[in-house]
């Protein structure tokens, strides 16, 4: 069998060698790189070769790349590198790599030409100063060859390796069998339905209740399809760590129906989590898992490669024996990996890896996107860039004298920008092109400076030149999926100040070619309608179907009553506390275990909490606070016993209203006291003027949807399995509404209720606009789910 390589993706794979070296020195963009190369060309003759192509074969190898330039006058072949500022600050990891590329070029060309020696040079183009600097010597064809065939005696031993491992992990998933002996009720309709999307080649958007199985229902069809559709990789991405848990646990179950599996699963998590020395910068003269790693890292990455199973404890045990650092072999092991599961940013965001290695490599790719209702407020924070003028000030008084005059430029066009606006939030109809201007030539001078100067800089000048170059760059995609506005803050010290934000409230061009660039992708939630929201929003196919998966749930598990005379609006909150207290010791009394109770506010959960624990103090309560950490939280949690009794008081859409999993008697019912609708603020006001411009219904987009959300995933935490029974009270008079009900999951059958003593309220809701017709599934009809039972299993 043969097998193809890039020059550059060899000498990567076998040159690389020395410390890991991540001081931010600032390196020539894209288009300076071209022009510095175009510019030492057009200094040569013309009898100067540019982009020599060659190609050469060694064993099973074949290499073939491009040089970039060749004078056959002096028989000298040229590796041409642009850079910025002292060249003596080009790490040797760098440099030794340059030559490698350089020697396998020479010989490439020694070997077409039949050359018995040539001139290999490395040439240094500055782009500031356009001067080159050129690295030369002679070496003979035997020299190179050598070189080179030892070079492709480290990749063919790893590239036959890689080619054995898909095979036999190809052949395993073909009969790679479902973990348990039948599908839960729907989850067979959920995975048959992913498969097809895998097979077909396109997205797939599925709304499946919690409780359901959807992490297993949708790993084991995507895993089934790898070897027919020949997929390279698939991502697993997740919002928040829980997901990742569930999707480990899933990927866990079905390696375990054959033992010995070849399935390289990795967890890749966030750098500041895996990191073994916070405390020390990322080189070599700081940190012992930086020096040297480049030396170390192809003995972990075997080690990690046999493995196989790589969750964070795994990986960090490699590259605790290994001593590399963790974080850097995990991006390395990105390359290697079946499966990588991880946040959205890895793939979303702008510069995110998991991306960037599939347009490199050409992979074919899939992706299942967990818990995807998040997806819109993360996607949308990807690409929203703020500056604030407090910190720039700041930044401003204590920058280097070199930068005074540009950044001096900068806040003068600041102060003109709000020095005629009287309101304290205001939206402008493009970012201003002086400021722009002013904020460009300003990196740039901070690219230079950086350049020269790269240690000893303040950490707010660095923040800054990022935050600045993120702010220019979404400025040159500004449209109508974007917000410019200033947010004036209260007077600092006699002067005032203002926040400026590029914000994106529509992330569906950025987002659209990352679903493009990927064979199929699957999102699912159990509350991803109204379909139209999510793909008009995400940048979703227009012809993605819509999956709303049959629940195993009976409306009789779960007993739902909405209060039909209580509002919860926040001009009626006072008359709220007492009724809203008395159901939640009502409930228990009747039923006594363990709740949760939502709330749209922490000020409006302490209201009520006072009245309650004032009326009844019997009653255990613990409470969510502001600001908790991963250990508070489980604390909380660690409150949910089986035959516990209490009430836990919680804020809707915060870190308790979804991803938790409280079966059986650690959670028995649910108070709901909000709709969940975003605050009325001036912000959210333009962001439903946006949408109602775009799409027609503003109030829906901005309020209503994202609102019924949270309610349904703080709903879905009372049934997790077949066996569970409990309630839910949802406390609003708006929740009788048919407009609001028709959002709410089909299996619950909705009680109307009323408080007594309390009189009648008129319930209110803006109406949305009707939902358009879009591409829907269904349960497959009698017969067609028999299509040869895509996922029969035993029993």
């Amino acid at each position: 069998m043969s097998y193809r390589v890039a020059v550059r993706a060899l000498c990567e794979f076998t040159a690389k060698v020395g410390d890991l070296d991540l001081r931010f020195t600032p390196s020539p963009t894209a288009q300076e790189g071209m022009a510095g190369h175009a510019t030492v060309v057009s200094r040569r003759g013309a009898h100067y070769q540019a982009e020599v192509a060659l190609l050469g074969q060694f064993q099973s190898l074949r290499v073939a790349g491009r040089a970039d330039g060749y004078d056959p006058r002096e028989n000298l072949l040229e590796e041409i590198k642009t850079h910025r500022g002292d060249i003596a600050r080009i790490p040797d990891n760098h440099r030794q790599l340059h030559w490698a590329q350089a020697k396998v070029y020479g010989w490439l060309l020694c070997q077409s030409g039949d050359l018995d020696e040539i001139d290999l040079a490395v040439v240094y183009f500055n782009v500031i100063t356009q001067k080159e600097t050129s690295f030369r010597e002679r070496f003979t064809a035997a020299q190179l060859r050598q070189f080179f065939e030892r070079s492709c005696t480290r990749f063919i031993a790893w590239a036959e390796q890689e080619q054995a491992h898909r095979l036999a992990r190809d052949a395993a998933l073909r009969t790679l069998a479902f973990p348990h002996a039948q599908f839960r009720l729907g989850q067979r309709q959920l995975a048959e339905s992913v498969y097809r999307a895998a097979r077909d080649g396109h997205c797939l958007m599925a709304q499946a209740t919690t409780g359901i199985g959807k992490t297993l229902g949708t790993l084991f069809p995507q895993l089934k399809a790898f070897a027919e559709q020949r997929l390279d990789r698939l991502f697993f991405l997740t919002a928040k760590t829980p997901g990742r848990r569930l999707a480990l646990h899933a990927l866990e179950s079905l390696r375990s129906t054959q033992p010995g599996m070849p399935l390289r699963v990795l967890e890749h998590v966030a750098r500041d989590k895996a990191c073994e020395h916070p405390d020390k910068a990322c080189h070599g003269e700081s940190c012992p898992l930086a020096k040297g790693f480049y030396d170390r890292l192809p003995a972990a990455r075997q080690a990690a490669v046999n493995l196989g199973w790589l969750d964070q404890a795994a990986l960090r045990e490699v590259a605790r024996a290994h001593q590399v650092c963790p974080y850097y072999l995990s991006q390395e092991l990105s390359r290697w990996a079946d499966v990588v599961v991880c946040d959205y940013n890895y793939y979303f965001d702008m510069s995110a890896l998991l991306y960037s290695l599939t347009q490199l490599n050409e992979w074919r790719v899939t992706l299942l996107v967990d818990e995807a209702h998040n997806l819109i407020e993360r996607a949308r924070s990807m690409y929203t860039a703020e500056l604030d003028q407090a910190r720039f000030e700041a930044m401003r008084r204590a920058a280097p004298k070199g930068l005074k005059s540009v950044l001096e430029r900068v806040s003068r066009h600041w102060n003109q920008l709000h020095k005629d606006q009287h309101e304290a939030y205001q939206v402008y109809p493009l970012p201003p092109d002086l400021l722009l201007m002013a904020l460009q030539k300003a990196v740039s001078a901070i690219t230079d400076h950086l350049t020269d100067q790269p240690t000893g800089n303040d950490g707010e000048l660095l923040q800054f030149y990022l935050d600045a170059m993120l702010f220019c760059r979404l400025a040159e995609a500004f449209g109508p999926h974007s917000l410019f506005d200033i947010s004036r803050q209260p007077a600092l010290r006699g002067r005032s100040h203002c926040t400026l934000c590029l914000r994106n409230i529509v992330p569906a061009p950025f987002l659209a070619p990352r679903f493009a660039a990927s064979h199929s992708t699957t999102l699912f939630s159990a509350t991803l309608s109204p379909a139209h929201y999510h793909a008009d929003l995400l940048g979703l196919p227009a012809d993605t179907p819509w999956l709303d998966v049959e629940s195993p749930f009976l409306a009789e598990q779960l007993q739902v009553h909405a209060v039909s005379n209580l509002s919860t609006r926040y001009q009626d909150r006072e008359r709220s506390l007492a009724p809203i207290a008395a159901l939640l010791a009502r409930q228990f009394a009747e039923r006594p275990g363990n709740y949760l109770a939502f709330f749209s506010s922490y000020a409006y959960l302490q209201q009520v909490l006072e009245v309650f624990t004032r009326d009844h103090p019997a009653i255990q309560c613990w409470v969510q606070s502001r600001q908790m950490d991963e250990g508070q939280r489980q604390q909380f949690l660690e409150q949910f016993q089986a035959g516990g009794r209490g009430i836990g008081f919680a804020v809707l859409g915060g870190a308790f209203g979804e991803g938790i999993d409280l079966p059986g008697e650690r959670l028995i019912g649910a108070f709901i006291a909000t709709l969940g609708l975003p605050q009325i603020n001036p912000i959210n006001e333009q962001v439903k003027q946006r949408m109602d411009a775009m799409f027609g219904s503003g109030y829906d987009y901005t309020y209503l949807f994202p609102g019924l959300q949270k309610v349904v995933q703080a709903a879905g935490r009372v049934i997790r399995t077949l066996d569970d029974r409990g309630v839910v009270h949802l406390i609003d008079d708006r929740f009788n509404l048919a407009t609001v009900r028709g959002l709410l999951p089909s299996w619950w059958h909705v009680q109307r209720s009323r408080l007594p003593s309390l009189p009648s309220t008129p319930a209110r809701l803006d109406k949305p606009r009707p939902v358009p017709p879009m591409a829907r599934l269904t349960a497959p009809a009698q017969g067609e789910a028999s299509q040869p039972g895509l996922f029969d299993v035993p029993g």
